[in-house]
């Protein structure tokens, strides 16, 4: 299996797929069907069978799937099996927000450090957390091993701290900064655009009103 080929669209039902097998594990649910998943997940049936069969199935004809079984090895292929190591980038209103939330370390995501360049924040704390000056952050990564920074600062601040982070060995990027960041081949950029998001709920809002109109 080569995960190239896996397309984008499939990797982004895995973490559906995991929160809903992660609720019925909590649930006691031993076994489902892709039948009885895709009337939970309003997926069809079908395309649950593709999607897995894409990482090896898990299935067996006639008995359906095992949840804890399956919860387990869609946890392996998101990388959920071991923990990673985060540091945040800004310590604003955004940074503030994802530093605080506390559901990241179920998942093994760790937040170990936060920086910023405003002197009235340095020092101060988030959830324990101390929030840094950027001068510490080079010997910070290196110290702490950490795996995935994030950027919450200005888009026109961005490019060059995502410079500074790859140049100290940061290899794994989630970008809330509304800017591309040039980084080179081997660094993983994952874009979160916020507004865009807001905007496609907005559009399918319409949508369902033009439709409610005309019906």
């Amino acid at each position: 299996m080569k995960e190239k080929q896996i397309s984008g669209a499939v990797i982004a039902r895995l973490p559906r797929y995991f929160r809903f097998l992660g609720e019925l594990k909590d649930e006691g649910v031993e076994k489902i069907s892709s039948r009885e998943l895709s009337k939970l997940m309003h997926v069809t049936a079908s395309q649950i069978r593709q999607d897995l069969n894409h990482f090896g199935g898990f299935g067996q004809q006639g008995y359906g799937y095992n949840v804890s079984f399956l919860y387990d090895e869609i946890a392996q292929i998101l990388g959920l099996d071991h923990t990673h190591n985060l540091i945040v980038i800004g310590a604003g209103n955004l940074g503030h927000a994802l530093a605080g939330y506390p559901n990241f370390e179920k998942r093994g995501f760790l937040i170990r450090g936060i920086f910023d360049i405003n002197p009235g924040c340095i020092g101060s704390q988030i959830r324990g957390i101390k929030i840094r000056s950027m001068e510490e952050l080079p010997e910070f990564v290196r110290v702490n091993r950490i795996d995935i920074a994030v950027i919450a600062i200005p888009k026109t601040a961005a490019v060059g701290v995502s410079q500074i982070l790859v140049e100290n060995g940061i290899r794994a990027i989630w970008n809330f900064s509304h800017v591309d960041l040039p980084v080179p081949e081997g660094v993983v950029v994952e874009d979160v655009h916020l507004t865009e998001s807001l905007l496609k709920l907005s559009y399918n809002m319409t949508q369902e009103t033009k439709g409610a109109l005309r019906g």
